[in-house]
């Protein structure tokens, strides 16, 4: 969510923003917006003008029946119930038009960066470097579900009869590879100076609308029937809401913190082939950054932490790729974001794994997370990105580690949480 305040003063800057988002259908609540805003600085401005009246009129009957004028000061005290009524009137509306810019402006896009490229969906996301070398390997190299099959390692059946599709067991090594995964990431992140946090896996409405938008919101989000309560799609969303109204002293900044938790996602839409097995599910792990930081230093965290899931990826053996997102395919509260993608042999071609994005004081300015500084409170800035998010990285990885014989080879780093395990032998 953007500064009203920015809005009044450079609205042809939000325009040229929401067109650069391909969003035309927003231009016109530019100008909503500004009319209300108007009103409710009007409507202010005629309390705060009946509310000092009131007060010195208080005064002035106090005199008034001291001076033993009590014709004169019950005139006044008439006058002033009436000036009641307006003010309560009038307050009534600027709540009103407090609730109706909120929700305009909730809807209106965060300014994006200027170098993000212009486009109108992920068709038109940038490649901006690739990192180890993809390769093919002489022999094919099975569909995921396929090789982790091999392992008795996954029960789709069972989990549909369950809980219906989109959703998995997994079990025996795959099952131990994935708990792997996720161990190694959580101390690949806690050496590099970031705070281990397991966080509440629900959240209230208010700390829903205030870490995301209402497209994502409805397209994610599962809730809980009953209660004001739903369960997160990402543990950014608790490690965000952990903040809300507070005052950070500055000398804190940055926080960083990598965060587990399991994720709920409806994933609505069109499912293609690559999506089945694993790929897209309703309930999956995952190990999270998420940093609070100054504004100055938010970009030099943003470079940072996708730099943290390349040299997580390679240190597996994965050959990566960062690609730039585009304008269009930028969620409205992000300012940048850059995908982070893993070689397939088996597709011959790369596939998202990961996403680090930067949102600005979005996040801060719809949670009121501000920091104490010399000068006075300010609204910090967040970015969060993925570290792993197993079972989808499973994929990337028993396919760049699997040999001709189906066995798949266990690097280094991640043997410690294998038992010693080098290489996993399939039972079939």
């Amino acid at each position: 969510m953007i500064d009203i305040k920015f809005l009044r003063e450079h609205p042809d800057i939000v325009r040229q923003n929401i067109e650069k988002k391909f969003q035309q259908q927003k231009l016109p609540l530019v100008d909503e917006v500004i009319q209300l805003d108007q009103e409710q600085r009007q409507v202010k401005q005629q309390v705060e003008q009946l509310r000092a009246k009131r007060n010195k009129a208080s005064k002035q009957i106090g005199a008034l029946f001291g001076q033993g004028k009590r014709q004169e000061a019950e005139a006044l005290k008439n006058e002033i119930a009436k000036d009641a009524d307006t003010i309560e009137e009038l307050t009534q509306r600027q709540r009103e038009l407090d609730r109706q810019i909120r929700e305009i402006m909730l809807v209106i896009p965060n300014i994006i960066d200027d170098s993000v490229p212009i486009g109108k969906d992920d068709s038109e996301n940038v490649e901006v470097e690739r990192f180890g070398d993809p390769a093919v390997p002489d022999f094919e190299v099975p569909y995921h579900t396929d090789i982790m099959a091999r392992f008795d390692g996954i029960d789709l059946d069972s989990a549909r009869r369950v809980a219906g599709n989109g959703f998995y067991y997994l079990m025996g090594d795959i099952a131990r590879l994935h708990s792997a995964v996720i161990s190694y990431a959580r101390d690949f992140m806690i050496d590099r100076g970031f705070t281990y946090c397991v966080p509440p896996f629900m959240i209230r409405s208010d700390v829903v609308t205030g870490v995301m938008s209402f497209a994502e919101m409805e397209a994610m989000m599962y809730k809980i029937e009953g209660e004001d309560l739903y369960l997160i799609g990402t543990s950014e969303h608790s490690m965000i809401g952990k903040f809300i109204d507070q005052i950070i002293p500055e000398q804190q900044l940055p926080l960083t913190f990598t965060s587990y938790s399991p994720c709920f996602r409806k994933e609505k839409g069109a499912h293609g082939l690559e999506e089945r097995g694993v790929y897209r599910i309703h309930q999956f792990e995952k190990q999270e950054m998420v940093v609070l930081c100054k504004p100055e230093d938010s970009m030099m965290w943003y470079d940072r932490l996708w730099k943290n899931t390349v040299d997580l990826f390679r240190s597996l053996d994965i050959p990566v790729r960062t690609l730039e997102c585009c304008s269009g395919d930028l969620a409205d509260l992000k300012v940048k974001s850059v995908d982070v993608e893993a070689w397939s042999p088996r597709q011959k071609k790369y596939f998202e794994v990961g996403s680090c994005s930067n949102l600005g004081d979005a996040q801060a300015r719809r949670l009121k997370i501000r920091a104490a500084g010399e000068t006075g409170n300010y609204l910090v800035h967040t970015l969060n990105n993925t570290v792993v998010a197993p079972p989808r990285m499973l994929i990337a990885f028993l396919e760049n580690n699997l040999n001709a014989d189906g066995s798949v080879n266990v690097p280094a780093v991640l043997q410690p949480y294998m038992g010693g395990t080098e290489k996993l032998i399939p039972k079939r």
